[in-house]
């Protein structure tokens, strides 16, 4: 297993980040268990959860996806100092999740306590911000016209900024986060945190996840240039686009237990023609390297400069041990033209 500092921090985390928001609706403890078991075996020392999970979110799965780990982590407490433990608070929208309301300062003091409670540790060695305040360009939105970014009120939301970073900084001196980061958010939202916290001496935050595959390269280049630059890890979700990219949706199908089976709180929104046609192209390209079409697609995401680890997903662990396969070798530079090709036919198709 390779490793890469975590931006600024002094953590290294290995390439491979272990993602959980199926434990707790699709897999239950038992699975979660064998997951992160094996995944431990394997040399992958990075583990990433939210409040908000298990997904698609509901009243019913808040929470369980960081008690399941919970369960885990009070079995197996001599393996705590090896993981690197991500979770996020839930941003505003969710009616169940305090009453919908925006991440603030008070806000942060109380996710934090809760998260630790159902983690079962004393602290949480990255803690993410799982949605701005502000609508960002996300989720479908990136396409012009759909947000009106004049109307932002931006010392109002710098303002609720600041209150966030001063609480960050008050669970950091309290020992209970070691350090925090951004998830969903935009090159604004980056540069406006690290001036706030460089005006009022505040901690910076290390790291970035933002949706980036195949599929969905928005972040390339500019938001990516500026974590380079600015020694911000930068950590892809969804690197097989919701599933999309394993080529198991093709033809509109829609295998029994799979995500795309299951409600969408945002609808199924990456299932577009020109979607359907660029992972038709790819699962061809990954015949011709005798890789799956997954693997393929995680490979060419973990050779992306700038990106420190990528976060992967399972529901089963024949899927878990292929996805961890994908990291093993370098795609070498034919696989890689050809990919070439694919990406420029079909550079934004959702």
């Amino acid at each position: 297993m390779k490793y890469s500092r975590l931006g600024s921090s002094q953590i290294e985390v290995s390439r491979i980040c272990l993602g959980s928001m199926t434990w707790g609706l699709q897999n239950n403890q038992h699975d979660a268990d064998e997951q992160i078991n094996y995944a431990l075996s394997r040399g992958i020392n990075f583990i990433d959860t939210a409040e908000m999970y298990a997904v698609p979110p509901s009243p019913e799965t808040y929470g369980k996806t960081e008690s399941i780990i919970g369960d885990w982590l009070k079995r197996h407490q001599e393996k705590r100092q090896h993981i690197t433990l991500a979770t996020k608070i839930a941003g505003g929208g969710l009616h169940w999740v305090r009453d919908g309301g925006p991440i603030t300062g008070d806000a942060i003091i109380k996710a934090v306590d809760d998260s630790l409670t159902r983690l079962n540790t004393d602290y949480i060695d990255l803690y993410q911000l799982h949605w701005p305040n502000r609508t960002s360009p996300h989720f479908g939105k990136q396409w012009p016209g759909m947000i009106n970014f004049s109307e932002l009120d931006v010392e109002q939301e710098k303002a609720g900024m600041l209150d966030i970073l001063q609480s960050l900084e008050t669970c950091i001196k309290a020992g209970k986060i070691r350090h925090w980061g951004l998830s969903d958010d935009t090159t604004w939202g980056i540069h406006t945190y690290l001036s706030l916290a460089d005006k009022h001496g505040l901690t910076k935050p290390v790291s970035i996840q933002n949706e980036f595959n195949l599929l969905h390269a928005k972040d390339w280049p500019y938001l990516i240039e500026s974590c380079v630059n600015e020694n911000i890890a930068y950590l892809p979700w969804s690197p097989l686009a919701s599933g999309m990219l394993s080529g198991k949706y093709l033809g509109g199908a829609r295998p029994a237990g799979s995500r795309w089976s299951l409600m969408q709180r945002h609808g199924l929104f990456r299932d577009t023609q020109l979607a359907q046609e660029a992972v038709a192209r790819y699962v061809e390209v990954a015949k011709d390297f005798n890789l799956s079409a997954a693997q393929l697609a995680l490979a060419w995401c973990d050779q992306v400069d700038g990106v420190t680890s990528t976060i992967i997903g399972a529901t089963n662990m024949d899927q878990l041990k292929e996805n961890i396969q994908a990291f093993e070798k370098p795609l070498c530079p034919e696989a890689l033209a050809e990919i070439d090709t694919v990406f420029k036919a079909y550079p934004a198709p959702f």
